[in-house]
């Protein structure tokens, strides 16, 4: 029989915002009523508490850390090896892919839309995907990517955008739908986890007939950290080729050694 299932430690971006704070602590406790019994830690890569390296500290055994983070880029890449390395956990831990993109989170998405009132079916509705942005290429290409899966589960064009970053801000995005004849309804929908600065600044619309809310503790949201966290776990598990058992004893070196 197995041990007990690994520690999910949730590794956030970190927001001075207590809305913010609160929102992903939501979506976590969503997470835990998922599945119950599934030790879930929380840590913040800044801005707010803990960090991540703490929460490693209090944690024993094989640990499985989910990005809640909407995206590859830098955080992924480099911030959270280095909190492992320093935490002295890499032996023991292993870390899931960023949530985005996923069709599960152009379902939250299209439910965030729908709350604040866009119609989809209408003739020339379309809607901007807001993004956070990032110097990184492949943040980018995970931008658009999403919103690919956004627009094929609407039947809607989607436009990506980054409230700072090399794609057009919204409100660009948004006259760019205008000048191409769609009358609307036009459609914001942050691709954020979390109210903060960002989607204070997604928030102004800026033209647009509908401002959808982050993605928060949306259902969806909580399956996909579910997902990333089981897909990581089965991924430790499986043997590595060629790695003998726990306790196999190498004969050969034995005879060698005439023990």
């Amino acid at each position: 029989m197995g041990g007990p299932a690994p520690v999910l430690v949730a590794v956030a971006h970190g927001t001075r915002d207590p809305a913010g704070v609160r929102t992903v602590r939501l979506l976590l406790d969503r997470v835990r009523a998922l599945r119950p019994g599934l030790r879930v830690e929380c840590g913040f890569l800044g801005l707010a508490a803990p960090a991540p390296g703490d929460v490693l500290e209090r944690v024993a055994g094989p640990v499985v850390v989910v990005p809640v983070l909407l995206g590859p880029g830098y955080h992924v890449r480099v911030d959270i090896p280095a909190v492992l390395d320093a935490a002295g956990a890499g032996h023991r831990a292993v870390t899931a892919p960023a949530l985005g993109p996923d069709p599960l989170l152009a379902e939250a998405l299209s439910g965030r839309l729908r709350e604040a009132g866009w119609r989809g079916r209408a003739p020339g509705a379309a809607v901007v995907l807001a993004a956070a942005g990032s110097r990184d290429p492949a943040a980018t290409a995970a931008t658009r990517a999403m919103a690919g899966l956004l627009g094929t589960r609407l039947g809607a064009p989607v436009v990506p955008a980054h409230l700072g970053g090399p794609l057009p801000p919204p409100a660009e995005a948004v006259a760019a739908l205008r000048r191409r004849g769609l009358p609307g309804p036009l459609a914001v929908a942050p691709y954020l986890l979390a109210p903060g600065d960002f989607a204070r600044r997604a928030g102004s619309g800026r033209g647009a007939d509908a401002v959808a809310a982050p993605l928060g503790a949306h259902p969806a949201v909580a399956r996909l950290v579910l997902r990333r966290y089981d897909e990581a776990a089965a991924r430790a598990a499986r043997p590595v080729p060629g790695a003998r058992p726990a306790g196999a004893v190498d004969h050969g070196s034995r005879s060698r050694t005439g023990r």
